[in-house]
């Protein structure tokens, strides 16, 4: 009777604790933040830099690297750059070896070299996944982060702010397929103190032009498949006020994952044997071998006037000792006998009526390539080179302006 008692009293305790184990969090059981920072490093290398900290401390979910630092290792300078205690919260390891992060934020920057100072604040990523593996050729081998953010960026040279910035946000998205990335930035409130400038010629041409102070922001967005290695950026783009925004998009086909891997190891080894002609040569034609994979899809550039072009034109007249009226008129004669030199054929006369109309009235100014098929790079390379003047009917390329 005593041991029929003990043993379930045994049997109690066991499936008690069995069902303790059960509902207890993931984070109950220790993180190995060693090995969080080895797979960190792993999937990091490819940038040329390791993280190092004097120590990883680990309390439930949260892993904070001590003292870290970011190391160059395929550089001549390897002094590694502080960036002091780096906290990694709601960290849960996966099963597959992987690791998931709620939130990783870095301490604020405020670095002070000679007379220049940078300051940077609100620094952090989230959504952020580090893979098991780093070998295989799809998205699970990359370190993925959901956002990426800065608040106040400010940079000093004696005491003077030059540049500013009130923001930046890059946000990513691995689509429900697996097989594709898309992306998009912003960098916003953008100021830049050109006034101080004390070359002579320099400074008149940036007050000419209204340029002392800039204010403005960047922007980005775009996608990446895998399979095909499409790159398709929809818009890059710099939008500054009384000057004009510029935007680039283009697309192009062929830079899949083991292309990227090919290109980064090129690039390595490259950096390694920079002192040596020979391999600098050798490692230039591997790199042209490697852009066969790629081909060119299309683009597009485009300038919306913002008052940029009236005072250029006033600047450039004055110089010649005209009106910004007269200065207007000389470059649309000087058009036609500039663009016959380049032996653009048919292009000749649509890039003239696109000048003329610009100047007159300017709006906005694009350039447009579109060719009928992808066009491989290696093609795009011997055309500029043996044959430039090919160059605008292979890739497709039309002007219009005020569109």
């Amino acid at each position: 009777m005593t041991m029929h008692k003990s043993a379930q009293r045994l049997m109690s305790s066991l499936l008690f604790a069995s069902a303790a184990i059960a509902i207890l969090p993931h984070s109950a059981f220790a993180l190995d933040g060693q090995d969080l920072l080895k797979k960190i490093n792993a999937a990091y290398a490819s940038s040329g830099v390791v993280i190092n900290a004097s120590g990883v401390d680990v309390n439930g979910d949260t892993v904070v690297l001590k003292d870290a630092n970011f190391t160059p290792e395929d550089s001549k300078d390897k002094t590694p750059v502080p960036v002091g205690n780096v906290t990694m919260t709601g960290v849960a390891a996966m099963d597959d070896g992987s690791y998931e992060i709620d939130r990783v934020d870095f301490q604020p920057i405020n670095v002070t070299s000679e007379k220049s100072t940078i300051t940077a604040s609100d620094l952090y990523l989230s959504g952020v996944t580090v893979p098991g593996k780093t070998g295989t050729n799809d998205l699970s081998s990359m370190l993925f982060y959901e956002k990426a953010h800065s608040g106040p960026i400010a940079i000093k040279a004696d005491g003077k702010d030059v540049v500013s910035i009130s923001e930046i946000e890059a946000t990513s998205a691995i689509e429900d397929d697996g097989a594709s990335l898309s992306f998009d930035a912003a960098v916003n409130g953008v100021k830049l103190d050109l006034s101080s400038v004390e070359d002579p010629n320099s400074k008149e041409t940036i007050d000419a032009l209204g340029l002392s102070n800039l204010d403005g922001k960047m922007t980005m967005k775009g996608s990446w498949e895998l399979h095909s290695g499409t790159v398709d950026v929809e818009e890059y783009a710099l939008d500054f006020k009384n000057i004009g925004k510029l935007n680039i998009s283009f697309s192009l086909s062929g830079y899949t994952m083991d292309l990227m891997k090919q290109i980064q190891e090129a690039a390595a080894a490259s950096k390694a044997n920079s002192a040596d002609p020979q391999a600098q040569q050798a490692a230039g034609i591997a790199t042209l071998g490697l852009l066969q994979q790629m081909s060119f899809l299309g683009a597009d550039i485009r300038f919306e006037d913002a008052g940029l072009t009236a005072r250029a034109l006033e600047y450039s007249g004055k110089k010649q000792g005209v009106s910004a009226k007269d200065m207007g008129q000389m470059i649309k004669a000087m058009t036609p006998l500039l663009l016959a030199q380049a032996k653009l054929g048919a292009l000749q006369n649509s890039v003239s009526a696109a000048v003329n109309a610009y100047i007159d009235n300017p709006k906005s100014f694009t350039v447009t390539a579109e060719p009928e098929n992808p066009v491989p790079f290696p093609m795009i390379i011997g055309a500029a080179m043996g044959a430039p003047e090919t160059l605008p009917k292979v890739l497709g390329v039309s002007v219009t302006s005020n569109d």
